[in-house]
């Protein structure tokens, strides 16, 4: 029962935090901002790492039974192994519980409110009556909005929320919202958001507001994974969707901690 509820938080998706967390110590490197605090920016990524996970395990609990009917969700947790659905609650509560605690003791307020932003955008989306995971709003309170609070809980921490230029927010928003509607495999919206996306990333590049080395180390790993993601909205869906999961939720995650060491140390 708790190897299926470790495989619930599905860990290797850790890789978004760790390339929101990235993203925002770039600017502050090349801002020559001093990062006093680097054990305290490890202890928010760890947080929200953990955080995350209790939130995708209630995540399946809430689609349980809408994931048993697809087939590319065959190997979740949940649909693999049986468990009572009180041991997934208290489990996830537990988890949301103890991030909340340290996260008031030990770290900044602004962080805490962030948590808070990312519990409440997860639980409109998921659950009813609202539950805009089922609405055409969707692609906006998903991917999209969660892209910007991963950034903002690292920015927090690093002691300004606007260190990561608002245009650079926005262009993670579309490129948030892109991944989602490719992974809902909706071809028309698939091509408009990547569009706006890609339009948004050339303005932000040529304004000076994201430089070169930037996009190399925090935007490129993301773009080379989700080629294959955007290729599934046309072929072979299962397969072109696993290659993106591994080249984004394993390799690039590897290569965004690595990096994120060489900033802090």
């Amino acid at each position: 029962m708790i190897k299926t509820l470790i495989k619930s938080t599905r860990l290797s998706w850790a890789s978004k935090n760790f390339n929101a967390y990235l993203l925002a110590l770039t600017y502050a490197y090349f801002s020559g901002t001093l990062i006093t605090n680097p054990f305290e920016i490890l202890e928010g990524l760890l947080l929200v790492s953990v955080f995350w996970g209790a939130l995708y395990s209630l995540n399946d609990l809430t689609d349980l039974e809408v994931d048993k009917k697809d087939h590319t969700k065959r190997n979740r947790a949940f649909i693999e192994n049986k468990i009572d659905e009180k041991w997934i609650l208290i489990f996830s509560s537990f988890l949301i519980v103890a991030v909340f605690i340290i996260s008031l003791t030990t770290l900044d307020p602004p962080f805490t409110i962030i948590l808070g932003l990312m519990l409440l955008n997860q639980l409109i989306y998921t659950l009813p009556p609202v539950r805009l995971k089922d609405t055409p709003f969707a692609p906006f309170t998903s991917t999209a909005t969660n892209s910007v609070l991963r950034i903002a809980s690292c920015c927090v921490l690093l002691g300004n929320v606007l260190l990561v230029p608002v245009s650079v927010y926005f262009f993670m928003y579309m490129a948030g919202m892109a991944t989602y509607v490719m992974y809902k495999s909706k071809q028309i919206s698939a091509s408009i958001v990547g569009v706006i996306a890609g339009v948004s990333l050339i303005y932000v590049l040529y304004t000076g507001e994201m430089n070169i080395i930037q996009f190399a180390v925090a935007i490129l790993p993301s773009f080379l994974a989700a080629i294959p993601l955007y290729l599934s909205v046309y072929i072979d869906k299962e397969k072109m969707t696993q290659i993106a999961d591994i080249l984004y939720h394993q390799v690039a995650m590897v290569f965004f901690l690595i990096v994120i060491l060489i900033i802090l140390f």
